[in-house]
């Protein structure tokens, strides 16, 4: 029997010359429905586990992007051991807070935008392309934020072409902001960013840099019941991920846990925390 000339093997030729750099385009083209804001909502009140904190800070050499590990759903904890930070390719990282599957699914579809793009157009995009493609899928999902099921992460990466860390924060219509410094959303942000503000320099080391977002993430704990601290006797600790020239890297399971200690047994002397020199 002779092949279809429009297909190779299974796929239709279309999907085997794309026209468009951009993965989100390209479903959009073929598989609307797939797409996280065109999901249909069942009536009613939608109740769903929603991620919390999440913190960055830069140093000189690189960023860190951390995150607690509680999942809420209304005043339950819906799970403990989350994980809110992914690497988006090797040179950058998301953070994600609000409605956790949804977050999760959009993270999945931005790690494939980004190597979509590199495999079309044989490059990498800048990490100012990058910050402007989450700021576009976040805006697509501005159906589902008016219903409550907001997406609202951070992003952070190096950027080759400064070569320094940066720090993009979002809203919920895809607004994008570069923070300088540090940064932090979802619902212990408030906590999270006053304890940075008194503590971060300039020139942190990246040790320094890390203990100061589990030290943040600490006090947003303290304040909020919706975000979770280092929970000793389960073994869960704060994800934490740092990116430099040398890419994304992801604190191991030991390092995380000798740094989570290290800040918790500190807190038996100073419940409150460091103290900030008054001037």
């Amino acid at each position: 029997m002779e092949a279809n000339p429009r297909s190779i093997g299974r796929l239709p030729a279309a999907f085997l010359t794309p026209g468009s750099s951009s993965f989100m385009d390209f479903l959009a083209d073929h598989s609307p429905e797939m797409l996280p804001g065109n999901r249909k909502l069942p009536e009613g009140i939608v109740e769903a586990p929603h991620g919390t904190t999440i913190v960055a800070a830069t140093f000189p050499g690189g960023v860190v992007l951390a995150g607690d590990r509680r999942a809420t759903m209304g005043n339950m904890i819906a799970q403990r051991d989350i994980e809110k930070v992914f690497p988006a390719d090797e040179y950058s990282a998301v953070g994600i807070a609000g409605t956790a599957g949804l977050a999760v699914e959009m993270v999945k579809l931005f790690q494939l935008e980004l190597e979509h793009f590199e495999k079309v157009e044989g490059t990498t995009l800048s990490l100012e392309g990058k910050a402007n493609r989450l700021s576009t899928m976040i805006r697509s999902n501005l159906g589902m934020a008016m219903q409550g099921l907001a997406v609202v992460p951070l992003f952070a990466g190096w950027d080759e072409g400064k070569e320094k860390g940066r720090i993009f924060s979002y809203d919920v219509t895809g607004g994008r902001s570069e923070e300088h410094g540090y940064a932090a959303t979802g619902s212990g942000s408030i906590f999270a960013r006053g304890s940075m503000k008194k503590l971060y320099r300039d020139d942190l080391t990246e040790q320094q840099a890390t203990t100061l977002v589990v030290q943040a993430l600490y006090d947003a704990a303290d304040d909020d019941s919706a975000t979770g601290g280092p929970d000793l006797a389960r073994r869960i600790f704060p994800i934490v991920t740092v990116i430099t020239e040398e890419g994304f890297r992801r604190l191991s399971e030991p390092e995380s846990s000798e740094l989570a200690r290290s800040v918790t047994e500190r807190r038996l002397e100073q419940p409150d925390g460091p103290r900030a020199a008054l001037l």
